[in-house]
């Protein structure tokens, strides 16, 4: 019964996703549009804090929920929740210089392969009433 069921699992399809990169505490200093746009969609896909440094210098922490790209940097904006504030700002693309990825990236190797394997190593080791439960956050 067992082979049948990850036999079953390997012939479902498999969308394909993409390839996770470990970004906490890496810098991304934009030199060009391209790859400031190239890392705020990099902030988009992490899911921790990011440290957004603007053109005046001043910096903000927080946690990028959304973004709208359009066709200048001055019509593309990122929104986020500012650390340790109750309300969402709104930053345009063009008076970002760099970002840092700051905060713990609280997703960093919890796929959906990942657990199916260790679930299937504990049903094959024998153990039972195997949940998935969510990890503690800080």
């Amino acid at each position: 019964m067992q082979n049948t069921n990850l036999q079953a699992i390997e012939e479902l399809e498999v969308v394909p996703g993409f390839e996770h990169h470990f970004l906490q505490g890496q810098v991304w200093n934009a030199a060009s549009e391209e790859e400031l746009r190239e890392g705020l969609e990099k902030a988009f896909d992490y899911r921790g804090d990011v440290t957004i440094t603007l053109k005046s210098g001043d910096t903000v922490e927080g946690y990028i929920f959304d973004r709208k790209t359009g066709a200048t940097l001055a019509s593309s904006a990122v929104r986020l929740f500012p650390k340790n504030e109750p309300r969402k700002l709104s930053i345009p693309y063009s008076n970002i210089q760099g970002l840092a990825f700051t905060g713990r990236d609280t997703a960093a190797g919890k796929s959906w392969e990942a657990w199916l394997k260790k679930y299937w190593e504990k049903k094959q080791a024998g153990e039972t009433n195997i949940e998935l439960k969510p990890e503690a956050l800080d």
